[in-house]
């Protein structure tokens, strides 16, 4: 086999390869969502609300721990699953500091778990499909403080959708360290009001579960206010983390 055939041969391999991991990938996004959602609606209602999420637990005693962080790692990766009443729950089961612990625990192994996905499933397709040209140019944009600014923005905003962009941080060529850092803080204050909440519903203190949820709302609004502060504190964070 001459030169020119076997490079068509690699190429033809490349592009065959290149096509299954993207399948591959969109079947963990796309597919495995819409498979529980329609036939095991199960998943989803056991963690619809705190009291069927406590029930789940309950089974498991001493193993919760480990379901508990697992879960939290499932919620991350198939992005259907919901995530809130998990965090209530640990709350609930295991204080704050324990569950502020275990909940970022699994929030770390899911993070860098969808991040290798989308590196090792999607970066090759997003080359082929939109050239390398563009794709470095993105990667570009996307390595800019810029970027890690609006990274943590969506991991603080509540009801943004979080999860999937650690699938985007990982075709973009994100560097993990700032990101896994940059993510995990941003998702913090929205863990510590979850947790607080769950715990002071264990407690019957249903008025203090209240107070927290408004001291996260008035948080947050100060945050927006002071978003030219938190963009220079978060560049030189930036800097640092990239030396």
């Amino acid at each position: 086999m001459d030169r020119n055939k076997k490079e068509r041969l690699r190429k033809r391999i490349k592009i065959f390869t290149t096509i299954l991991k993207l399948a591959l990938l969109l079947f963990i996004l796309v597919g495995l969502p819409l498979y529980i959602y329609f036939f095991q609606p199960e998943i989803i209602e056991r963690m619809s609300s705190l009291e069927n999420v406590n029930a789940f637990f309950k089974q498991y005693k001493a193993q919760s721990i480990f379901v508990y962080i697992g879960a939290q790692i499932a919620q991350i990766v198939i992005c259907i699953i919901p995530g809130q009443w998990l965090q209530f729950a640990a709350g609930y089961m295991y204080g704050f500091w324990l569950g502020f612990l275990f909940s970022l625990i699994g929030a770390a192994i899911g993070s860098v778990l969808t991040y290798y996905l989308a590196k090792l499933l999607g970066h090759d397709a997003m080359h082929l499909i939109f050239g390398e040209q563009k794709i470095n140019e993105f990667i570009h944009k996307l390595n800019s403080k810029k970027a890690i600014v609006v990274v943590f923005l969506i991991f603080l905003i509540p009801g943004v959708p979080k999860d999937l962009c650690n699938y985007a941080a990982g075709i973009s060529e994100m560097k993990l360290k700032p990101f896994l850092i940059v993510s995990l803080i941003g998702r913090s204050p929205g863990m510590m009001g979850s947790l607080l909440m769950g715990r002071q519903i264990e407690a019957g203190d249903y008025t203090g579960a209240i107070v927290i949820a408004v001291i996260a709302v008035v948080l947050f609004i100060v945050g927006i206010a002071m978003r030219k502060r938190l963009t220079v504190w978060l560049d030189k964070a930036y800097d640092k983390l990239y030396k």
